[in-house]
């Protein structure tokens, strides 16, 4: 058994005096928020000058400055839970400690700006509450949050309900949002997990993602991709149109924008659904799931591709991937980024010194193999777990350490045609069996699609 941070989200059905509740919560936690960044700013400017002045920088800082001031800031506080306000003030936080360690070269990736003051409509509505009243009541139909209430899911909580009966669930924050106009409360639960071993399955697949299908599995196997926002481009192209013609602050105007905010998200939903139910099966499944760490930020450069890779969600097929492999008892393999896995003959291991995104086929020097693409680099992925299991490592069980992977096959990308060293002799390493593949492998024929 083992102890792991998981979330529950519900959607909610609030009456209307509910909704302007919420409503008020999620603008109390904005209020706080631009009210402490421009007091960070003020005392920044202050000591900018010379002045000896504290600059509140944590939440228990911001938190006692708030206490201080709420009475002249917002007469109105005691009319929503504190926590509203503490929600603000402790996204404010994180962003200047983000801001503070991005600049001090602490953290990785791209540089985080100061943070930005947030607008009415135009950031998202959101608050957190991490103390009071936090229940799922029995009848599985409602919930309790501070000071809001009661509330009605449109869904059953039974799934939580049934873990904090049993004991093996904690409830340690709740935070509600607002997306496309619906209300959702997202559970922050510290679950009690049996963690096994194994899942019963010893087979390796290697998972070849893209954009002509979500994945393409050494089996053979290819998940299609559901291209949610490419399927909507067209509603989405009409009701733009129709927005921009809304005269501003209208209520045609709300009515447009709000049926606009439906179609993205169900766009976004349906693209979550299918990355949920192939990972799921990808870790219950198999015993061992290979996959690339790919440099997305990078991929998203390019603007011919930039809109249909963000469609496919590449980068939360990895984010699940590091998970539910854990969960369900497999253990998860990450190649390298420069692993050349589309490169390599998956049959004799010869590399290839260029292959361009307009070849579709992998035609090999070598042996003569013509096959799919990305068949081939899954290939070359399912064997790469072999090839580090025998080289004395193993990424641990999905979590973590991506290491440098070597090439599993003949790496002399610059040889003629014909010259190539061959397996069994010095130099190379063990090819793939040729039995794994067979009636599956074409030599100079018709690629495999």
């Amino acid at each position: 058994m083992a102890m792991v941070m998981q979330a529950y989200r519900f959607a909610l059905d609030p009456t209307p005096t509910q909704r302007r509740a919420l409503a008020s919560h999620c603008g109390a936690a904005r209020v706080a928020h631009n009210w402490g960044l421009m007091l960070v700013k003020t005392r920044l400017d202050q000591r900018r000058v010379g002045e000896d002045v504290e600059v509140p920088w944590t939440l228990p800082e911001l938190r006692r400055e708030w206490n201080r001031a709420k009475q002249e800031v917002a007469p109105w506080w005691a009319e929503n839970s504190k926590e509203a306000y503490s929600s603000g003030l402790d996204g404010l936080a994180r962003a200047l400690k983000n801001w503070a360690d991005s600049r001090a070269g602490r953290r990785k990736g791209r540089p985080v700006r100061f943070p930005q003051r947030k607008r009415k409509g135009r950031c998202r509505d959101a608050c957190r509450f991490t103390t009071g009243p936090i229940k799922v009541l029995p009848d599985r139909k409602h919930i309790q949050l501070p000071r809001i209430g009661i509330l009605k899911t449109h869904e059953s909580t039974r799934k939580l309900a049934r873990r904090l009966e049993h004991g093996t669930a904690r409830i340690l924050a709740a935070t509600i949002t607002r997306t496309a106009d619906r209300w959702f409360v997202s559970f922050t639960v510290e679950v009690q997990r049996p963690i096994p071993d194994s899942n019963g399955h010893y087979r390796v697949v290697g998972v070849d993602v893209g954009i002509w299908h979500l994945a393409t599995l050494s089996t053979g196997a290819t998940i299609p991709n559901p291209r949610a926002l490419e399927h909507s481009l067209r509603k989405l192209r009409r009701m733009n149109r129709q927005l921009a013609r809304r005269k501003p602050g209208s209520k045609r105007r709300n009515v447009t924008r709000r049926r606009l905010a439906r179609v993205h998200a169900r766009a976004a939903n349906l693209r979550r659904d299918a990355l949920h139910k192939l990972t799921t099966t990808l870790a219950t499944q198999h015993g061992t799931v290979v996959i690339e760490q790919l440099n997305m930020a990078g991929m998203v450069r390019n603007r011919h591709l930039a809109r249909v890779l963000s469609d496919t969600g590449i980068a939360e097929l990895r984010r699940q991937l590091a998970y539910k492999p854990t969960w369900y008892g497999s253990r998860l393999v990450v190649a390298d980024r420069f692993y050349p896995s589309s490169k390599t003959c998956s049959f004799c291991g010869w590399v290839k010194a260029k292959l361009t995104l307009a070849e579709r086929t992998f035609r090999c020097e070598g042996c003569g193999l013509w096959i799919d693409r990305d068949l081939n680099a899954a290939r070359n992925l399912a064997e790469l777990a072999q090839h580090v299991a025998q080289s004395g490592w193993e990424t641990q069980n999905a979590r973590g350490a991506d290491q440098k992977t070597q090439p599993a096959g003949q790496v002399a990308t610059k040889r003629e045609a014909g010259t190539e060293r061959r397996s069994g002799k010095a130099g190379t390493a063990a090819p793939q069996s040729a039995a794994a593949w067979t009636g599956e492998h074409s030599f100079g024929r018709s690629p495999i699609r």
